[in-house]
């Protein structure tokens, strides 16, 4: 009679290895079940395949619902329950069940990728925006001499414009954002993936009636005493536009997203120097937020210009930000916001008279 050989009980460390399905809460469980039914109910009345272009369709109708409930306030909830609607209305239709990421706008939504030798991660990028319903995404390819070229003409339908020679920092930006005809603007880089739920929370600041959706990088610092130079420079700027809640939020940091009325007012070329076009905003009242946090202090791609201290690209950051301060100071004056009402300056001028 053979023995029966024992199998070998799964280590501790494989048993840890295992991610645990991540459990909703009650209310999250409520409003996915709420985005079912009514996803089942348009499905009865309401027929998608008969459009050019259903992932906007099926958007249409999710936004009249959305607007009947405040799921803009939580974006855990109206996740849940923008992802019960697309299940609840695609098993109702017999339709396969799609991972699109349905957009509290009715308004035309774009979005404008600068990318230069991204081959790695390009696609994965591209891969997230398409579960949006975008009306546009505008891809500026400028100075690669890898394949990032033609594996974004490989997955994606979006408009491509190509400069072989680098164009320099946030130039693509600019011709983005001039090329581009949607409502709100999401700005992303090609160098790191951003998941398409984390955009939600800046388009639905611009829907709401904000012109700027700054990326909200104020959990991701160290202590104020370890911060560096551009850091530093960046909280001075809004500190000097007396804008303090801003923090260290910045244009120069992605994901952002701006309105149309934001653009027609700072102008397309204010854009290539980030600090310039912010505070052009703040000056011209526009309303100005930083919704969420997308951590890019990690996973920003590291490159010889922009590795150590005092490098190139924190040179050219601190010059944007001087010359954002220049421009204040023409428009407001040396003092910008802080007018020296103490000094009696004027008993200076011209010749002092002794008694």
């Amino acid at each position: 009679m053979k023995k029966k050989r024992l199998q070998p009980k799964p280590s501790l460390s494989r048993l840890r290895a295992k991610p645990s399905p991540k459990k909703r809460s009650r209310t999250q469980v409520y409003w996915r079940n709420w985005g079912s039914k009514a996803g089942q109910e348009d499905a009865l009345k309401h027929d998608i395949t008969k459009e050019a272009y259903q992932k906007k369709a099926l958007n249409q109708l999710w936004v009249n619902r959305v607007k009947s409930e405040l799921l803009h306030a939580n974006a855990q909830n109206y996740e849940a329950a923008s992802q019960g609607y697309v299940h609840g209305y695609c098993k109702a239709a017999k339709l396969p069940i799609p991972d699109w990421v349905l957009m509290p706008t009715a308004g035309s939504v774009g979005a404008i990728v600068s990318v230069m030798n991204e081959e790695r991660t390009i696609v994965k990028v591209l891969e997230q925006l398409n579960r949006l319903p975008l009306d546009e995404i505008i891809i500026i390819v400028n100075g690669s001499s890898d394949r990032t070229l033609e594996r974004v003409k490989a997955h994606s339908h979006a408009l491509i414009v190509h400069y072989p020679e680098p164009l320099g920092h946030d130039v693509g930006r600019a011709i983005g954002a001039k090329l581009s005809h949607s409502d709100i603007l999401i700005f992303l880089d090609g160098d790191f993936v951003v998941g398409a739920e984390k955009l939600l929370p800046f388009i639905s600041s611009i829907e709401r009636g904000h012109d700027l959706a700054l990326n909200n990088i104020t959990p991701y610092l160290p202590p104020f005493s370890q911060w560096d130079s551009v850091t530093m420079m960046k909280r001075f700027l809004n500190v000097s536009m007396k804008r303090p809640d801003l923090n260290a939020n910045s244009l120069t940091a992605v994901p952002h997203a701006l309105s149309r009325n934001a653009l027609q007012h700072m102008g397309y070329a204010e854009l290539m120097v980030p600090p310039k076009a912010q505070v052009n905003a703040i000056m011209g009242g526009l309303r100005i937020t930083a919704p969420a946090s997308v951590n890019v202090v990690s996973v920003n791609r590291i490159r010889k210009i922009n590795m150590g201290r005092n490098n190139p690209v924190a040179r050219m950051i601190i010059g944007d930000h001087v010359e954002a301060l220049q421009f204040a100071m023409k428009s407001r004056g040396e003092r910008i916001v802080f007018p020296d009402i103490i000094r009696k300056r004027k008993f200076l001028e011209g010749e002092v008279s002794c008694r």
